[in-house]
C-alpha cells in the first residue's frame, strides 16, 4: 500500500514541520521506497544469523567513572548569558 500525501503531511504535521505540496508528493516517493525495499529485505532468511546487541562490533571505549573535583562556580558561569544569585537564569516557561 502506497504511502500517500496525506500521510505525509499527518508525519509533518506530528513533527511541526511545513511542507508544500511539492515536497510532500516527493517525500511520499521515497517513503513509499523505502517501505518496498524493507519488506525486500523481510523476504531474506535470517534463521541462522545471531542478533547483534551493537551495530559495531567490539568493545565500546569508556573512561573509568571516578570521582573528580568540579568546575568552579564563577568558571561555570562566565559565559552564561545571565546569571543571578550563583545560578543559571533562564526564561520562565511555566505559567
Amino acid at each position: 500500500m502506497p504511502i500517500t500525501p496525506d500521510e505525509v503531511e499527518y508525519v509533518a504535521n506530528l513533527a511541526r514541520l511545513e511542507l508544500t505540496e511539492e515536497e510532500k508528493e516527493r517525500f511520499a516517493g521515497q517513503l513509499d521506497a523505502i517501505l518496498q525495499y524493507m519488506e525486500k529485505l523481510n523476504e531474506l532468511d535470517t534463521s541462522g544469523v545471531e542478533p547483534l546487541v551493537h551495530g559495531i562490533a567490539g568493545r565500546q571505549a569508556t573512561r573509568p567513572d571516578r570521582v573528580e573535583e568540579s568546575l568552579p562556580r564563577d568558571e561555570a558561569l562566565a559565559n552564561a548569558p545571565e546569571k543571578s544569585e550563583g545560578c543559571f537564569r533562564v526564561p520562565r516557561i511555566i505559567e
